[in-house]
């Protein structure tokens, strides 16, 4: 799978920030897709931009996304939508009195516009991108809107408000609508020769990863309304740095070649959640970013093959971004983490640069895992 990256948010300067522009996706998007034909890829994630489809309150422009839908319609690419990729339109956040009414509003009209574009395709929604670091973002370190310190569990709390009502409105309108999380998949270690204190807060911390899909099945919180049915098909983002010691700024090494008793597989990790809420499962985000970028999706590709040939039910692995991005507070520094590096001429025009290294490696890995599939008895 391929993912755009398409936040809108407000960035730690308070300016507001269009990826889908910025990376010229939207601009180009026949020829982003075309270029994924060689690699046989035909899922992608996109993203709406709520702050833009929203210019007043309960008034939608649906015109970017409808041509979005007409070049995935056109080139046969499944398109996997995301309602708010962190982003808000100026007048709210997850504070605002109003902020579910107005997401619970956008989720329906969403599910009529692309019923009217697409009324028999199978539509797959995330209806908030990463609460858990979203509301890590926002709550904690005033990065983003609500511009907050020590209220990251209020901004969850009111984004998956916000979510719930989402997905029980969406059902009611199309029951055939899928929901996918999307949330960080980490390990949270002690230090070394810990004590017993440190051993339990470090087991406390790497549950509470698990805190926004407890909500949406109702495990935890259940005056949100959250059901075990609205737990559908499970995403997870993983990169390099998703093994962080507790108290400390540093993260487990993703290669382990200094073998660290604390360090766990990415195997291991989603076979953690599967037996938590025995769902299929997307790897909704991977990357890395220069020079690393072949040895990750080489090592994603070994602990994919591992899950495969056991029948596990992984669906799929999104590169994410798959065209590079600029960072979201800095819009001159780009991350080289993409398959595609780029560069823009004086006209705006986005020029696509494959990076060789990391096309190799993936065609590896998609011989790899498209065997370990062949082999399983699962049909994926």
């Amino acid at each position: 799978m391929a993912g755009y990256e398409c936040s809108d948010k407000l960035n730690i300067h308070r300016k507001r920030v269009d990826l889908l522009s910025e990376t010229g996706h939207l601009q180009q998007i026949d020829a982003d897709y075309d270029l994924l034909k060689p690699f046989g890829i035909k899922t992608v994630r996109e993203g709406i931009r709520w702050s833009v489809v929203e210019t007043q309150p309960y008034c939608y422009d649906w015109s970017a996304v409808k041509h979005m839908l007409q070049s995935g319609k056109k080139q046969d690419i499944q398109q996997i939508w995301d309602i708010c990729h962190f982003g808000f339109p100026d007048d709210l956040d997850p504070f605002s009195p109003e902020f579910t009414d107005r997401f619970v509003a956008l989720c329906c009209a969403f599910v009529r516009f692309y019923r009217s574009q697409l009324p028999d395709d199978t539509l797959i929604v995330t209806p908030i991108n990463e609460v858990s670091y979203l509301s890590w973002l926002g709550g904690e370190c005033a990065g983003t809107a609500p511009y907050c310190k020590g209220k990251g569990w209020d901004v969850k709390y009111h984004l998956m408000k916000a979510y719930i009502k989402g997905v029980a409105a969406m059902r009611e309108l199309d029951p055939s609508i899928r929901i996918l999380t999307t949330e960080p998949l980490v390990n949270m270690v002690p230090p070394l020769n810990p004590t017993s204190a440190e051993s339990e807060e470090a087991i406390q911390e790497h549950e509470l990863q698990y805190q926004s899909v407890d909500m949406l099945c109702g495990k935890i919180c259940p005056e949100l309304g959250g059901k075990p049915e609205y737990v559908d098909i499970l995403g997870f983002n993983f990169y390099y740095n998703n093994q962080w010691v507790i108290g400390q700024q540093g993260f487990l090494p993703w290669a382990n070649l200094e073998p660290d008793p604390r360090w766990r597989s990415l195997s291991s990790l989603l076979k953690e959640a599967y037996k938590r809420y025995q769902r299929p499962m997307v790897i909704t985000e991977t990357s890395h970013s220069g020079i690393d970028r072949p040895n990750w999706i080489s090592f994603i590709a070994k602990e994919c093959q591992l899950l495969l040939e056991t029948e596990f039910p992984l669906w799929g692995v999104c590169l994410y971004p798959i065209i590079d991005r600029p960072d979201w507070d800095d819009l001159n520094y780009w991350h080289h983490s993409g398959l595609w590096d780029q560069l823009s001429d004086k006209k705006g025009l986005h020029q696509r640069i494959l990076h060789v290294p990391y096309a190799d490696a993936l065609q590896r890995a998609i011989e790899l895992t498209n065997a370990a599939t062949a082999s399983s008895n699962d049909s994926i």
